[in-house]
């Protein structure tokens, strides 16, 4: 059992330790220690704070925090200038840098370096800023800069350097949750697999750590409308016959819509549109929200489609870029007019108190049917059941002329597998010939200074495909081609918050980059093959002793693939699939 109170001191002396390794088992004991030491509601408090978070995603609490305000509040505490503290973040980089360099040099009183204070607890750390997020209406900056002053001023310089940090989002641990998972595993005698399975129905970490520390059974956690699960995932092939031997002969065969995926969840207190990465994106979808009212005629439903754009004149789908428009938090009644949507449904997995996931997936399609009235607004994902290959591939061509990216096959008899990535869903595609004509979506870990034209900027990237097995990252190329200069800019400037020191624990590279990211931005790429190299980590001697797999000629195609979190990317097991297709498949005459 932990301690009643633990001393934020203590968790940041553990930051500071997980920051410095580059060892992911080093991570995780660390991690162990921190939690037995901590009481089950400082658990899940302890944990908000490591991944950089005050609540899970889907509830979209945000501190509302820049760089000026949190200066602001360090001003206030220490007594040194504003401009004096804007010029040292301009020099170091790094907000929390700034602060610890304020707090250590300040002369006040008042600060705890100077032992009149009693030591700052996490609850007291984690209540504060919880009080920081809900400051809202007139006055609320005001208000924000005084609840944040009153913990610079007790705070040490290192507690300061990470509640900065912390406060502008850019904490910089890029601790995975699965890393997470296995600590809490380790620390109260859990099972993992259960504990990740309890994750996938309810990917709430912080009420998931204070439930496993409390000794509460986990199979108290169920499906909950309202509560985003983890969405299940697609392996890929290129060929009708292999896809229907994978899936014991037949298959439910649906289009692939280049759209949006959502996970749609209807309560009696109205409707919730979240994305693939679990975040509340329903304030972007109002026709949608209104929509799925009319058309669905369930009290309590959790259901999943693709949100695709359509041209207004003609009804023809649009690509999934046109999408990005829907995203502005302004003016959305405009891009509803000028980029309206259809919603495809394809999936239930709640209704009405019925749990539908671990029904197999034909039953699921009749349930949906049953409580859904189709309108031009929301239809039933189009598909068909086949145990012909031939009559796949009609059905392929069929979709891809009507302007989607193909083909999903499904098991008919496959349960619902919340977070997995198996081979009861498959994406087929287009043909994988001796060129890459598929695009892959990667990882960027690392990056190289840019010169000439490109000096100032990065001008390479270092990607890598993921690994659910090993929940690690393995090096697939280094791209600089496809950035205009507009990219170039917008690269660097997301990937600031992520740049660390050091390789990320969590990546596996041979290849030295100028400067390392924690794993968390995703951009598609194409290229010339997937081809053999000794330099890259990615399914390392999975073909030939001592080599591993590459992109060849790689090129970014504009697309930033924000909808998909790190662990959502293509797979080193897709990878390795994509090059033994394009090895296979006979050229046309």
């Amino acid at each position: 059992m932990g301690s009643i109170y633990v001393q934020f001191g203590e968790l940041v002396k553990a930051l500071a330790a997980i920051e410095a390794t580059t060892q992911r088992t080093t991570m995780v004991k660390l991690l162990v220690s921190l939690f037995k030491k901590a009481s089950p509601e400082e658990v899940g408090k302890i944990v908000y704070f490591i991944l950089g978070d005050l609540r899970p995603p889907w509830e979209g609490v945000e501190l509302g925090v820049a760089e000026k305000l949190c200066l602001r509040a360090v001003s206030k505490a220490t007594g040194a200038a504003v401009s004096e503290l804007e010029a040292l973040y301009k020099k170091t980089g790094d907000v929390g840098e700034a602060a610890r360099r304020a707090l250590a040099a300040s002369k006040r009183p008042g600060l705890l370096a100077f032992g009149s204070q009693k030591p700052l607890e996490v609850s007291e750390v984690y209540d504060t800023l919880l009080k920081v997020a809900r400051a809202t209406g007139e006055g609320a900056q005001d208000m924000k800069v005084a609840l944040l002053s009153s913990l610079f001023a007790r705070a040490t310089p290192e507690e300061g350097k990470y509640i900065a940090r912390f406060v502008v989002g850019k904490l910089r641990l890029g601790i995975a949750d699965m890393t997470i998972i296995e600590a809490l595993s380790d620390a109260y005698g859990v099972n993992k697999e259960a504990l990740e399975k309890a994750y996938h129905v309810y990917p709430d970490l912080g009420r998931l750590a204070k439930h496993v520390a409390e000794g509460k059974p986990l199979d108290e956690i169920r499906i909950t409308p309202g509560v985003p699960v983890l969405p299940m995932l697609a392996q890929r092939l290129s060929s009708a016959s292999e896809i229907l031997a994978k899936l014991g002969g037949s298959a439910i065969c649906e289009y692939k819509y280049d759209g949006e995926r959502a996970q749609i969840h209807l309560t009696p207190g109205g409707v919730k549109i979240f994305s693939r990465r679990l975040e509340d994106i329903t304030h972007a979808y109002p026709d949608v929200v209104k929509a799925v009212k009319e058309a669905v005629s369930a009290k309590e439903a959790i259901l999943e489609g693709e949100i695709v754009a359509v041209d207004p004149d003609t009804g023809d789908m649009l690509p999934f870029q046109e999408l990005m428009h829907r995203k502005r938090k302004h003016d959305v009644a405009t891009a509803v007019e000028l980029y309206p949507t259809v919603l495809y449904l394809f999936d239930v997995l709640y209704v009405d108190g019925e749990d539908l996931t671990e029904e197999p997936l034909i039953y699921r399609r009749v349930r949906l049917s049953e409580i859904v009235c189709e309108t031009d607004k929301v239809s039933i994902a189009k598909w068909r059941i086949f145990d012909n290959a031939e009559a796949v591939d009609v059905f392929f061509h069929e979709s891809v002329s009507m302007g989607t990216e193909g083909l999903i096959c499904k098991s008919p008899s496959s349960i619902y597998e919340m977070g997995a990535r198996g081979w009861n869903w498959i994406k087929y595609k287009r043909d994988y010939r001796s060129e890459m004509i598929d695009t892959v979506d990667l990882v960027v870990v690392g990056a190289f200074h840019g010169r000439g034209k490109r000096a100032g900027l990065y001008g390479a990237f270092l990607l890598a495909a993921y690994d659910p097995s090993t929940d690690m990252f393995y090096t697939v190329c280094k791209v600089g081609s496809g950035f205009t200069d507009a990219d170039l800019k917008k690269m660097y400037e997301i990937l600031q918050p992520f740049k660390i020191p050091h390789r990320h624990p969590r990546v596996v590279s041979k290849m030295e980059a100028d400067v390392w990211f924690v794993p968390q931005v995703v951009i598609e790429v194409i290229g010339a093959e997937i081809t053999l190299s000794p330099l890259h980590t990615c399914c390392l001697g999975a073909v030939r002793p001592g080599v591993g797999l590459a992109v060849r000629f790689p090129r970014f195609t504009g697309r930033y693939r924000s909808d998909k979190s790190p662990e959502q990317a293509t797979t080193v097991a897709e990878m390795l699939e994509l090059y033994k297709r394009q090895k296979k498949v006979v050229q046309p005459e």
